[in-house]
């Protein structure tokens, strides 16, 4: 179980990651981040990114160090990372990275409800996102490759990451679209009738009136 953290935001630790290497003010921080592609990693809300800076500052995390000014723009506070701050991003990556936690993708959430559209629907949505992850695949294959040669890899093992799991998810995919369209998935005939008539075979009928759910 993920442990409940004074800012839990994953913002937050993005933020920490920066101003680790060097003090910034927070549009410092904003650019930073973009340029290195987090809102590709983590869900980041930038709107939120200043009262995350102000949440850290008031746990102890980050201080502020002073003010900047450039040109006529108006004065920037720069933070910098404290003792405690670098303590809670080196805990917080360890159980990212060693402790799995049961998350909630969007497809998850639509293959739970699948069965309201016809098995065939289904099968041409499942090869148009098939088509899309191949796609994407691709891209970032080829990314891989020309950024292989310039950025040390210790930087890139979540573009990997992220290219797994999508040809994961792919062969999956493929796998189910071949039941589909063979005729060898389990319940194939009830489930296209369903559809076809209106009428909710027993057992399925029996399933949803408890919710899919024994007890």
């Amino acid at each position: 179980m993920a442990k409940r953290r004074r800012v839990g935001n994953l913002l937050g630790l993005a933020v920490l990651s920066a101003v680790v290497f060097e003090p910034m003010h927070p549009y410092e921080m904003a650019s930073v981040l973009r340029e290195r592609g987090k809102e590709q990693d983590m869900d980041i809300k930038w709107g939120s990114l200043y009262t995350v800076v102000r949440n850290l500052e008031k746990h102890g995390l980050i201080e502020a160090t002073g003010n900047t000014r450039q040109g006529g723009r108006p004065e920037r506070t720069v933070y910098r990372i404290t003792d405690a701050g670098r303590a809670e991003m080196e805990d917080w990556v360890r159980e990212l990275l060693s402790t799995p936690d049961r998350e909630h993708p969007r497809f998850a959430a639509g293959l739970s409800v699948w069965g309201v559209l016809p098995p065939d629907e289904i099968t041409t949505l499942l090869r148009r996102r098939l088509d899309l992850l191949e796609a994407s695949g691709a891209e970032q294959r080829e990314s891989l490759e020309r950024y292989g040669r310039e950025i040390p890899r210790l930087f890139l093992v979540e573009v990997e990451y992220d290219l797994a799991i999508r040809e994961a998810e792919a062969t999956w995919i493929r796998a189910l679209v071949e039941e589909l369209t063979s005729g060898s998935f389990p319940g194939l005939k009830e489930w296209r009738d369903w559809h076809r008539t209106g009428r909710l075979p027993a057992g399925i009928a029996a399933l949803a009136e408890r919710g899919g759910k024994e007890g």
